[in-house]
This record gives C-alpha cells, structure tokens and sequence, in this order.
C-alpha cells in the first residue's frame, strides 16, 4: 500500500509559548491532527522524502529513532521522543547511551520537521508523533507498506540513559535476550522476530558485529559472506566503516532479510540467532520467507503494537515547541 499526500510546505520560526500537560490518560487515537492540523502528515511526509532522496540510509535512521524512543521503558516512558533531549550541564539524556552515541542520527531530520510544525500549527503536534509518523513514512519511501498512525503521544520531560543502556538490545544478543527486552514492554517473541525485520534496511559499524569476523565459532555464517565482512572490515576503522545489514537490496524494504538468515547471512548475532538459535524464531522466519504479504502485516500490525507503548496514566507530558529540550528551557 503506498501512501498518496497533497503536499504543503511551510516554513519560519516556531511558536515558543509553554505548554504543559498533566494527563489522566494518555489515549491515542487515528487522525487525531485532521482539524487541529490538517497538513501535519504531509509536512512530515515531505521532509522523509526529500531526506531520503538525499541519503537512502536515512529512512533507516528514522525508523530506528522510533524503535529507540519506544525501548526506553524501564521507568514507563515509553514512545515519548525523551531520545530526543540534548543533554546539559545538569541533565544526562539518552543521546550518549551505549546504544545510541554515534549511531543515532536523523536528528536534523526532526529538527526541520517540528519547525514548519510549529509554523502551521503550533504546540500541536508532540515530537513522539513525528517519529511514529516518520517510521512508518520511512518504510513507505522505501518500497514497505504503509499503516495508519495512532497519535496522541505527549513529548517527555526527562531521559534516561541508564534505561537506554538497559533497555534496548544490544547486537550481540542471543534469542533469550532478545525476549527477555521484548517482554519487558510487552512485546511478543513473534514481535520481536518481526520487527527485527526493520534490518532489512540500513547499516552498521563493522565494531558492532566483531564476533562474527574471526570466525571461529561462527559455524552458522556464510563463508563467502564472512570472507567479505573480514575484508570490509580491515581496511579502516571498524567503528566508522560500514556495512549492508542486507547486503542484497540494502535500501529496500522487503523479506530479503529473512531469506539472507536461512543462508547464514545475518550480520549481526541478534540477527543471525534468529534462525539458528532457537526452532520457533526460525519457524516464523521460514515464514515471512515463504509469504512476504505476511510479513508486512505483521510488520504494521507490530509497529502498531510497539507505537502504542505511552506513559501511564498520571504521567506529566508536554507538546515541546523544541524537540531537543523542554519547553521550560526553551527560549
């Protein structure tokens, strides 16, 4: 399903009056900006594209920031774009995490977008719906269906590096593990199997799948493919080189990734183990492999799921009139 938005631009400087929501609950809901703001999607639309047009790898980037916003849950955040806070002299945010520094990006991206935002129709749209919308945008721009966001979220008035470092799986992770951070929000196994499929774009540091380049017990790797990632992998800095996370149809977003795991070409372990590591994750892999339509329900149906991870109920949020720091000290 490709998505189809009449474009409308906007540009100046946001609006910075302060706003601060104590919710009783947090209830998103489908179309929600329509009157409110009826160019919001296609505003953030626009930006996707023209990001993606200038640099493929960036629809990746943004999906991830997503997926990285919504792991933050160990103190109930949640997708509340808290991956978004810079950090000051007083406060540590999320930016610097193990998982995170110098390898987030994008952030411009969303820069730009809450700006002609905030033009529009200020103090309306939350910089955690811009990242819901923006991933699912992402996926769209690169060949993936598209789904319809719930919104609503509300922007975060804190971060936590230390959930960030906790939270959000680590490439070198095995099955257990990867449940294990799934579970801990709420998402299924069949989830987690599903929505590492967002690998089926993007790239990575060579310092991020070292294990896998010695070889030594990597019996599951294609060693064709791992006589590539060793050579990549020599010729420069591990942790700026970068390689395909699908080195077939790296800038589309298809089932190839699944079908690159059944011939032992996973580039991250986390990857990897999902075929070789445990019979039910490489059942539903066999899966989406036979039935790419399956895949990309599931896909949207997971997304949905993991996009609906909000602060509970009495949790003070905010729409940030600046994505990079609270309204307080916005100026």
């Amino acid at each position: 399903m490709v998505l189809s938005f009449s474009i409308t631009f906007a540009s100046g400087h946001s609006v910075r009056n302060k706003t601060c929501i104590d919710d009783a609950t947090i209830v998103l809901s489908f179309g929600l900006y329509q009157n409110s703001c009826p160019e919001a999607e296609a505003i953030i639309y626009s930006w996707v594209e023209r990001a993606v047009s200038q640099d493929p790898r960036m629809a990746a980037s943004l999906l991830r920031l997503h997926f990285h916003d919504c792991f933050v849950n160990a103190i109930f955040q949640g997708c509340d774009a808290s991956v978004l806070l810079d950090d000051t002299p007083n406060f540590t945010g999320e930016k610097t995490a193990a998982p995170n520094l110098n390898s987030l990006r994008g952030f411009e991206v969303i820069d730009s977008i809450k700006a002609d935002l905030e033009w529009a129709c200020p103090q309306t749209v939350s910089c955690a719906d811009i990242l819901a919308i923006a991933a699912r945008d992402s996926v769209v721009l690169s060949g993936g269906w598209g789904w319809e966001v719930q919104m609503g979220r509300k922007d975060s008035l804190t971060a936590s590096r230390k959930a960030a470092n906790n939270n959000i799986p680590g490439p070198n992770s095995n099955v257990a593990t990867l449940v294990s951070n799934f579970q801990n929000i709420g998402l299924s196994l069949q989830d987690m199997v599903t929505l590492s499929g967002a690998h089926t774009i993007g790239r990575a540091r060579c310092s991020t799948f070292s294990s896998r380049l010695n070889g030594g017990s990597n019996s599951d790797i294609n060693l064709d493919f791992l006589e590539s990632l060793q050579q990549l992998c020599s010729v420069s800095d591990t942790n700026t080189t970068l390689a395909n996370l699908d080195d077939m149809t790296p800038s589309t977003f298809d089932n190839q990734y699944y079908v690159n795991l059944l011939s032992g070409k996973g580039l991250l372990v986390s990857d990897q183990v999902l075929a070789t590591g445990d019979d039910n994750t490489r059942e539903i892999v066999q899966t989406y492999v036979d039935d790419p339509s399956t895949f990309f329900e599931d896909f949207t149906n997971s997304m949905l799921k993991m996009g609906s991870l909000v602060p509970p109920t009495g949790t003070t949020g905010e729409i940030r009139a600046n994505c990079r720091v609270v309204n307080e000290f916005n100026s």
